[in-house]
């Protein structure tokens, strides 16, 4: 058997087999758990180990160099080759808005794919992340699960009720979200679902599960919105400067024509230079994909009322409500929400792991897709067995 050195020891080159699981135990407390379902599917518990590459027909070689989860590209080429499945699209009425989503697949575990929003904890601005954003994630999923996307109300080609016509009572929070995210559970998937969120995604995710836990069966957050600009984040003495900016956007033309500024191809397009750290992934297809939405009537009012919700809940108020088991994966390039402030989120009892995609910005998903796609399915394979106590028919018979 061949083998080769890493940091002064030996350790073997180890032939997997699709119904077992192995472990690699070194001198350190460190071990590389391979689910038993997919090959390609698998779990660090331990950062000390990485994987330094993969080959399908069964072998795999580990690094103790190496601090971070990989993928070889023989494995992207391998991904990118395979059949697509179909993506359709469709809408869904839902208190009497017209809300849009996607879905391929017709088997296994249900998934929901929940997008990000039009603005990071700078204040700089994406016209409208939405479920497009799950391209490249979709179709693969859909090999073995039942995938769908959702653009959540205000965003993508969703509806975009004015919030002023809500008189005093913010209509965009999380609390909507989430209540939307759970009634799409209900009404569409008709059944318990795997939450797969990005950036402010991860707060409707963990505001849903919160609110109605028996419908969330796990959850995976890459790269959760931190919330920096939170009002309870803030020094008391910069809160009245908070609010009189917020007031600024919303009630004067100042907003509009900040929008008007931002919402360009140009403007789109350094933006997402700036979170994605390998910007060939920046194309014109992606930065026309992300614009069009936010041209809509009522995008920028949805986009100005958005970046004045300083209020809401934190993700470090909600992980311990959370029920369900929870993954964090975190692109270590991220330049809007840095890993090091990240890492803390391990640390909660919900919290199974956190991983560590290197190179990668702050839209994992999208710019390294053959690192989110494996651990979406070896997370989903790991906690797909309900709890006996649990019927799925039961909770949705009646829908």
């Amino acid at each position: 058997m061949a083998s080769f050195s890493t940091s002064a020891r030996v350790l073997p080159v180890l032939s997997l087999h699709p119904k077992r699981n192995l472990s690699i135990i070194t001198s350190s407390p460190s071990s590389v758990h391979f689910s038993n379902t997919h090959l390609h599917s698998l779990k660090i518990r331990h950062k000390s180990l990485g994987l330094s590459s993969f080959e399908p027909g069964g072998f795999v070689v580990c690094s103790a160099s190496n601090n971070y989860f990989s993928v070889d590209e023989q494995m992207k080429e391998k991904q990118s080759s395979e059949e697509p499945y179909e993506v359709k699209n469709s809408m869904w009425n839902w208190r009497g808005y017209s809300i849009r989503y996607q879905y391929s697949g017709s088997t296994g575990p249900a998934l929901v794919l929940v997008h990000g929003f039009g603005a990071n904890s700078d204040c700089d601005a994406l016209t409208a992340i939405y479920s497009d954003h799950w391209r490249k994630n979709i179709m693969v999923l859909a090999k073995s699960h039942r995938v769908y996307s959702i653009d959540l109300i205000g965003y993508g080609y969703s509806d975009k009720p004015n919030p002023r016509d809500f008189f005093d009572k913010p209509f965009y929070t999380f609390e909507t979200w989430a209540s939307q995210l759970n009634d799409f559970c209900k009404d569409v998937v008709k059944d318990q679902a795997f939450f797969i969120c990005n950036s402010i995604g991860g707060l409707v995710g963990l505001q849903a599960a919160v609110m109605e836990p028996e419908i969330c069966r796990g959850m995976i957050l890459l790269n959760i919105s931190l919330r920096m600009l939170h009002i309870k984040k803030q020094p008391w003495y910069g809160r009245p400067l908070i609010r009189s900016f917020q007031n600024l956007l919303r009630n004067t033309a100042a907003g509009k024509l900040f929008y008007k500024m931002v919402a360009t191809s140009e403007s789109v397009r350094n933006i997402l230079c700036q979170c994605y750290n390998d910007t060939s992934q920046v194309t014109e297809e992606l930065v026309e994909k992300i614009l069009q939405p936010g041209l809509e009537t009522g995008a920028a009012d949805v986009f100005l009322e958005f970046i004045c919700y300083s209020g809401g809940p934190l993700p470090e108020e909600l992980l311990p409500q959370v029920k369900c088991p929870v993954l964090i994966a975190w692109g270590d390039k991220d330049p809007w929400e840095p890993i090091e402030l990240g890492r803390a989120y391990g640390n909660f009892d919900s919290v199974e792991d956190f991983i560590v995609l290197p190179n990668v910005g702050h839209c994992p998903q999208d710019e390294a897709p053959h690192l989110v796609n494996p651990l979406v399915e070896s997370f989903v394979t790991r906690h797909a067995t309900p709890p006996a106590s649990v019927s799925a028919a039961s909770l949705y018979s009646s829908n």
